[in-house]
């Protein structure tokens, strides 16, 4: 089975599964595991994957509108050099110091491969954690950020030359929307962050709020980096800024009167992209419907 249909299974006995991170009191917690085959091309930097594995789970903490306030992780590899993992824990400080949270250590391992296991931990808001079941027809569709500088950097990751590839690194350096998703709680009946991709992340908050969405593709905001690899192909810029993935920005819902004093008080900037509509609408982009297609493990 893929992750999707053994998250389903999972929640048989563990119906908060679904979510970003899981809420224990008033903590929330969030737990990631990424490779280098699948998670890092060829020419990412040690300190990129540090902040990038860490952002991941910062990511999760603040789909859920809380303040993240620490992070640890693994760092596994055939072989330990000094100055590899200098940098990826340089960078991990570093993504944790934009989000106010600390980086407080972790564990080292051997593997077959580079790998990495980040855990996040943070605050929960004090009107409650945003989970992905509660967006309700009539609800403002919105997006934080730019989209598609991930498949912008992967692009250039293969060019494989010494300013594409440090142009990569940096679009690959994130910053997670702690600060946005803050901003959010209280206001979002919904939320969640866009690891895999826009389409599906859709797809995953109509199924656990029962509902569809429209998705207008024209207001959607994309990253200037897409531009300059989707070389003028209008098709092509919105699969890579819709269906790719891994841009981590947040995906919500929100009554139409929040939409303005949420998109002022937001930092990364925050854009309605469309609407929440009845479950019989399906999750549609200019009337037709949007695939179910993003990344997925498995």
């Amino acid at each position: 089975m893929n992750e999707r249909d053994a998250l389903r299974a999972l929640a048989v006995d563990l119906p908060h599964a679904g979510d970003d991170a899981a809420v224990v009191g008033d903590t929330v917690i969030t737990t990631d595991m990424l490779h280098e085959r699948t998670d890092f091309p060829p020419g990412t930097t040690r300190y990129t994957a540090g902040w990038r594995a860490v952002g991941a789970s910062l990511s999760d903490v603040a789909a859920m509108g809380a303040a993240a306030t620490a992070a640890v992780a693994v760092y596994a590899d055939a072989a330990f050099d000094e100055g590899d993992l200098d940098r990826f824990v340089a960078g991990a400080v570093d993504v944790c110091e934009a989000v106010d949270a600390e980086y407080v250590g972790g564990d080292l391992d051997t593997h077959d491969e580079f790998t990495t296991a980040s855990t996040a931990i943070g605050d929960a808001p004090d009107a409650g954690a945003v989970t992905r079941s509660g967006a309700r027809p009539g609800d403002a569709l919105c997006v934080t950020g730019e989209w598609g500088r991930s498949a912008a950097a992967l692009r250039l990751f293969k060019k494989d030359s010494g300013e594409a590839v440090e142009r990569a690194n940096d679009l690959f350096r994130f910053t997670p929307r702690v600060a946005d998703g803050l901003a959010l709680a209280g206001r979002a009946t919904a939320m969640m962050d866009s690891s895999d991709g826009l389409a599906r992340s859709l797809h995953q908050l109509a199924e656990a709020s029962e509902v569809g969405f429209e998705l207008d593709p024209d207001r959607l905001p994309v990253h200037p980096a897409v531009d300059a690899v989707a070389e003028g192909d209008e098709a092509e810029r919105f699969e890579l800024a819709a269906h790719f993935g891994e841009d981590f920005e947040l995906v919500c819902a929100l009554p139409d009167e929040a939409v303005e004093p949420a998109r002022e008080a937001c930092p990364g900037g925050l854009t309605r992209v469309g609407r929440v509509v009845d479950a019989a609408g399906g999750v549609t982009a200019d009337g037709d419907p949007l695939p179910d297609r993003g990344y997925t493990h498995g």
